[in-house]
């Protein structure tokens, strides 16, 4: 009987907390409810509409969707776009990667957002090697982006200048075309290395236009030629630390910065020397030799000595400029 009224007492109890409960609790947190989902529709309305990211495959912690690219990214990205469309979004580590795979898509970007795209995208090795991007290629988009490439387009490779050093393309072929001819008419001719040759053939032309003279006769002329070789390698090498930043430490093991370092030594050794001897010949024939508003044929480093020598408010470049662009030319 007591067991009896005790659970009538609780039964009561529990009901009344119940009731109770309901009648202040429940209104509110309908009321919550209700904010919280007239919230969410604000927010999430223009985003299904008008501010969707591109399709993308799943990615992994850290290394996102890197391991989708295998040994040829080429035909990965292919593959991963015929399945998610000419516009698809990865990730490489923490880098969110925008993959246009059909010309239209391409044509609308480049045209309609030419300027977000403008610049290339960051990275340590050719941040390190081009003298901290100051050239032309590498710079970001901006003001001094648009003062190097006036004295490109203006000074270095206006269409005079150009044809100013026809003279020198002219030799250097014809040397190539003897050469040929020597190799193709020995007794103990072999094959012939047209890829070598064509590469030398436009060292010969850019030493000769942006430098002066050649330099590959020499051993130090043969030995920049080997650097120039590396440095395109490196700029095209794969830098974890660009995509997985908390990786960075793993270039100090494979070597990477080690190499990075010893190229960017000899190679700024080689340039600053070129420029120092051009720097020298000025001061014995006198500055004024050079007028970067003549479209005589003078060397690239004559002109962006001269243009330094003038250097305005609207217009300033530094040595590392000089060098910079005497090594993307």
């Amino acid at each position: 009987m007591y067991s009896s009224t005790r659970n009538q007492t609780l039964l009561k109890q529990v009901t009344m907390l119940l009731h109770f409960l309901s009648f202040y609790f429940l209104p509110l947190f309908l009321f919550v409810l209700f904010l919280f989902l007239c919230f969410s529709l604000i927010t999430t309305t223009p985003t299904d509409h008008k501010n969707l990211p591109p399709p993308s495959p799943r990615k992994l912690p850290i290394v996102g969707n890197l391991h989708q690219l295998g040994l040829f990214p080429h035909c990965s990205l292919r593959s991963l776009a015929q399945k998610y469309g000419p516009l698809m979004q990865l990730h490489f580590g923490s880098v969110p990667v925008l993959v246009v795979s059909s010309a239209v898509a391409a044509r609308e970007i480049m045209k309609t957002h030419d300027l977000t795209i403008s610049s290339r995208p960051k990275t340590s090795i050719a941040t390190r090697l081009i003298y901290n991007s100051k050239d032309v290629a590498f710079s970001p988009y901006g003001e001094y982006w648009r003062q190097v490439r006036s004295i490109c387009v203006l000074h270095l490779l206006s269409n005079r200048r150009v044809q100013s050093f026809r003279n020198v393309r002219e030799e250097e072929t014809a040397l190539m075309i003897e050469q040929i001819k020597h190799y193709s008419s020995s007794s103990s001719s072999s094959l012939v290395n047209l890829t070598d040759m064509f590469v030398t053939l436009t060292n010969n032309i850019v030493c000769r236009v942006a430098l002066g003279r050649m330099y590959g006769g020499t051993k130090g002329g043969r030995r920049f030629k080997e650097i120039l070789g590396m440095l395109g390698e490196l700029v095209g090498a794969f830098n974890v630390g660009d995509y997985i930043p908390w990786l960075a430490w793993m270039n100090r093991i494979n070597d990477l910065d080690a190499k990075v370092e010893s190229v960017f030594k000899e190679m700024d050794e080689f340039l600053e020397g070129v420029v120092e001897e051009h720097v020298d010949r000025r001061q014995r024939e006198g500055s004024d030799s050079v007028h970067i508003g003549s479209e005589s044929k003078y060397y690239f480093v004559d002109l962006l000595l001269q243009i330094q020598q003038e250097n305005t408010a609207a217009r300033t470049i530094h040595r590392d400029t000089i060098k910079a662009l005497i090594l993307v030319k």
